[in-house]
């Protein structure tokens, strides 16, 4: 059981990964990521709506008639990305509002309803708990990723902004290691998006290589 619990959490970090290997969620990882902070942020909201509907669907896979589970499964994951709403609207509003539609948009994440499909409905509630958790992981580390490269090369800072997710007392957390009078905003904007997923995608498949 323990052996199989590691292999849900490897795959949705590694090997399973929703971004770097199944190519899913693009749109708002490719949107948000201009900083580390904004890609932290959708990670942290989309791996709460991943493991809430992959709890829910394990823990209703057998009341739910097959010919209308695909409706039944957007209907709890919008659900639940109402309530990330609600939240960052009291707690993190100057986030959610740079966030801006793909909040909402979560409901329409393929890496979200594929688990709920895939694995939850087929599976009980403990390990569809981990691999929503690990999914979410996964992705959020991807997002953190491209978001903290762009953010490095496109203004020359780490967690700038780390005061919209984490209070004031975060604005110390910057860290500045290059001052430019202008942003790189090819960085910045999505066809430096497309580079640097390109870059991470490479990087994992060769490390990959080296495995093997």
């Amino acid at each position: 059981m323990i052996k199989a619990h590691q292999q849900l959490i490897h795959d949705g970090l590694w090997n399973n990964n929703a971004a770097l290997v199944q190519l899913l969620g693009l749109c708002p990882l490719l949107a948000v990521t201009g900083t580390l902070i904004n890609g932290l942020g959708l990670g942290i909201a989309t791996t709460f709506v991943l493991v809430g509907s992959n709890t829910t669907v394990s823990l209703i896979r057998h009341h739910i008639p097959k010919e209308i589970r695909i409706p039944v499964f957007v209907m709890l994951i919008a659900s639940f990305v109402t309530n990330v709403q609600l939240i960052m609207n009291a707690f993190t509003y100057e986030l959610y509002l740079i966030l801006g539609i793909f909040i909402p948009l979560i409901v329409t994440n393929c890496a979200i309803i594929g688990r709920a499909e895939a694995f939850a409905s087929k599976n009980p509630v403990v390990p569809s708990m981990i691999d929503g958790l690990a999914q979410g992981l996964g992705f959020t580390l991807v997002l953190m990723l491209l978001g903290g490269l762009r953010e490095f090369v496109g203004q020359g800072t780490i967690f700038d902004g780390a005061h919209l997710l984490l209070g004031e007392w975060a604005k110390d957390l910057t860290l500045r290691f290059y001052l430019t009078d202008q942003k790189f905003l090819f960085a910045i904007l999505p066809p430096g998006a497309f580079i640097g997923l390109a870059i991470l995608v490479a990087i994992k498949n060769k490390i990959d290589d080296i495995k093997s």
